[in-house]
């Protein structure tokens, strides 16, 4: 026996009920609705992005400015350094040193830079980075042989033999210079075996400064009076009254003389930029790499680096200034 199916009303409306659709009006909500959240979602991401970008960037910064400052300041503290191996302790004998005559430990130029292999930093290039600086530092190695036994080193980590005279004196060269892209980037110069080389330290340098601790007391105490570039110790030296009957005699007394054997610190600032613009639509910065003071009574050139005056494509750039102060071992005398 077949029994029958009942619908009552209220099965009827429920059915209807479940079947029924959405409305345009609510269809169109729920679009919007969808459309926000991928739009908040979307800022979200760009907005944590952005940030990561910058995190990274300021990361990468510092770690490229601690590395260059660690590299400068041990060639720094190895300048005028004497050659222990030639020394003979018995006969009581002092190591192989400078001598009034020898020229001095520590020399630069300003708003320079030089060749990748010309002699020292003879010829000096006019064009620099942003007024970059130039900075030359010469000690005696140790050990036989051209590289010797290690324990001293250039720049560029080669090791440097011990030197019997002061003309063969290591080197360690620090300037800033554009590589085949146009990134400036800071460099290491030395003399190796087979002549002048550079290698990079850094890139993405907008200004490398130095400044140059003189003690001026008579006699001196070891102690830095002022602080001055390049240009103002040339001038001091370029005013010297010379003795001597010929040429050499003259420049072995202008060697006995100059302020650059006064240096008895070094004051570095470097400031680096990164590699994208972490900073789009970021009103553009001012950099005093020696402080607004310095900047502002002085006019030495690649102290003040304005955003607005570099190129386009390098204002938004995430940017980091380090700076250090490095006091000499050894005497420069």
């Amino acid at each position: 026996m077949r029994c029958a199916r009942s619908r009552g009303p209220k099965g009827g409306q429920l059915n209807a009920l479940y079947q029924r659709g959405l409305t345009l009006a609510e269809l169109i909500v729920s679009i919007a609705l969808s459309l926000l959240v991928v739009l908040v979602a979307s800022v979200l991401l760009l907005a944590s992005s952005a940030s990561y970008l910058e995190q990274n960037e300021a990361v990468q910064l510092g770690d490229g400015g601690r590395f260059s400052l660690e590299i400068i300041a041990r060639a720094i503290r190895s300048a005028g350094s004497g050659n222990w191996e030639a020394s003979n302790h018995a006969a009581g004998q002092i190591p192989v040193s400078l001598v009034p005559g020898d020229s001095a430990s520590i020399s630069g130029l300003d708003a320079r830079s030089v060749s990748k292999n010309g002699h020292g930093i003879l010829d000096p290039l006019a064009k620099s980075v942003n007024g970059s600086d130039v900075l030359a530092v010469r000690y005696f190695g140790a050990g036989a042989g051209f590289d010797g036994d290690g324990s001293v080193i250039n720049c560029a980590g080669f090791g440097v033999g011990g030197a019997s005279a002061e003309q063969d004196r290591g080197w360690s060269i620090f300037y800033v210079a554009q590589d085949a892209d146009g990134v400036a980037e800071l460099r290491c110069k030395y003399r190796g075996q087979q002549g002048w080389s550079a290698d990079a330290i850094v890139r993405g340098v907008d200004s490398f400064q130095v400044l140059y601790g003189v003690d001026t007391d008579v006699p001196p105490d070891g102690m830095a009076n002022q602080y001055l570039n390049a240009t103002a110790i040339d001038g001091f030296d370029a005013a010297l009254s010379l003795a001597g009957f010929d040429a050499a005699a003259r420049v072995r007394d202008k060697n006995a003389q100059t302020r650059w054997k006064r240096v008895v610190s070094i004051k570095l600032a470097l400031l680096l930029h990164g590699g994208s613009n972490a900073r789009p639509g970021a009103a553009p910065l001012q950099f005093d790499l020696f402080g607004a003071d310095y900047s502002a009574a002085d006019s030495d050139i690649g102290v003040r680096i304005d955003e607005a005056a570099l190129a386009p494509a390098l204002r938004s750039r995430a940017r980091k200034l380090v700076e250090m102060t490095i006091l000499l071992r050894n005497p420069s005398m």
